[in-house]
């Protein structure tokens, strides 16, 4: 398990020329930059995020400079019709072989204490961050081979206690847990899965959950990309289980 990348991690890349990767809430913030990175890369990516304006954005946009494309599915996770659309799509495609799990809930903005929080907040905020992706992996497995990749967006707050933002951060806590099952049920068909917590950035999501907080001084999700390159430089069954932390990668 790692907590940061490792100098004696096996230098493979994960080549994306005529490949396929699936990203989940690629509209703004980290998933269209990591759509935007994949697509530099040669990755062409099948994307999806409920706001389908902004998606079309960032498809049109990545569309036109290539070299990989992007096809643009909005719809919610959430939605099993949905979800078996997106896997249809990626694995019709050449060489499917990254899912990155970035579409969050945080449930309640702003936040609030925990047990405020109604029931049904509780439901939707595990259905979107831990059904919805473990249903996502588990439709996309069966079209992924071996040295192909799994990344689960993370957060710190699934590995430390922080006030009022306590539903966000079970959910969060019991995907990484999930993943490292999984890391361990895959490695036999030799797909990595990892979680990735990039650290606080300055998105959406965070200035709905708090408010009127000064986000001026928080990095941007571009900040992360060093970490993103360096995981694609590497073996995927050669950092599977391994819990990252992207803004402390520098390298």
């Amino acid at each position: 398990m790692h907590d940061n990348p490792t100098a004696d991690s096996r230098s493979t890349p994960i080549d994306g020329t005529g490949r396929t990767a699936l990203v989940t809430g690629a509209g703004r913030g980290l998933g269209a930059t990591l759509t935007t990175l994949l697509c530099a890369r040669g990755w062409n990516v099948v994307a999806t995020s409920r706001s389908g304006d902004e998606l079309a954005a960032v498809a049109g946009k990545l569309n036109a400079e290539g070299p990989g494309r992007v096809v643009a599915i909005p719809g919610d996770v959430c939605d099993p019709g949905h979800r078996a659309r997106l896997v249809a799509e990626a694995g019709a495609l050449p060489g499917f072989g990254i899912v990155v799990n970035n579409a969050a809930l945080m449930g309640v903005s702003p936040i609030a204490p925990l047990l405020e929080a109604p029931v049904d907040v509780y439901r939707r905020v595990m259905e979107t961050n831990v059904v919805a992706p473990l249903a996502l992996i588990r439709e996309s497995v069966p079209h992924l081979g071996s040295g192909s990749l799994i990344v689960n967006i993370s957060s710190e707050s699934a590995v430390q206690a922080f006030p009022c933002a306590g539903v966000y951060g079970a959910s969060k806590a019991a995907m990484d847990q999930a993943g490292r099952i999984l890391a361990l049920e895959l490695a036999e068909a030799g797909i990595g899965v990892v979680a990735v917590d990039p650290g606080d950035m300055g998105t959406r999501m965070y200035a709905e959950a708090e408010p009127g907080a000064d986000l001026s001084a928080l990095p941007s999700p571009e900040s992360t990309l060093p970490f993103w390159h360096w995981l694609l430089g590497r073996h995927p069954t050669d950092v599977s289980g391994g819990r990252f932390l992207a803004q402390e990668h520098t390298r």
